[in-house]
């Protein structure tokens, strides 16, 4: 199962993101459901970083991916982040088995 830990502050704004496991849902590299997974994780990483600049903490091992932004959460990185989460939402709706999403404060 593939667990998405979004991390909050005080004033509910995405600070950060875990991943971690796998859907196992098809053999490697034909997955459908990893590869929206990492997709949507990708792509908001990217526009956080390169699009608008901001510095991030970014964290891969064997065992996932964790992105944590280095300064506060603003309008837009929370829109990056927020859709993120709307797309992985869905996919945990459609994939109940294989994708869940829990939320925790800092």
């Amino acid at each position: 199962m593939i667990t998405v830990a979004m991390i909050r502050d005080n004033n509910r704004a995405i600070a950060g993101f875990q991943v971690s496991g796998h859907a196992q849902a098809a053999p490697h590299g034909q997955d459908i459901i990893c590869a929206g997974v990492s997709s949507l994780v990708q792509s908001a990483i990217m526009g956080i970083e390169r699009h608008l600049g901001r510095d991030i903490d970014l964290m891969q091992d064997a065992g996932g991916l964790t992105m944590k932004l280095n300064g506060q959460p603003d309008s837009l990185t929370g829109a990056i982040l927020e859709t993120m989460l709307l797309g992985l939402t869905e996919i945990a709706k459609l994939y109940p088995k294989s994708v869940r999403i829990i939320e925790h404060r800092r």
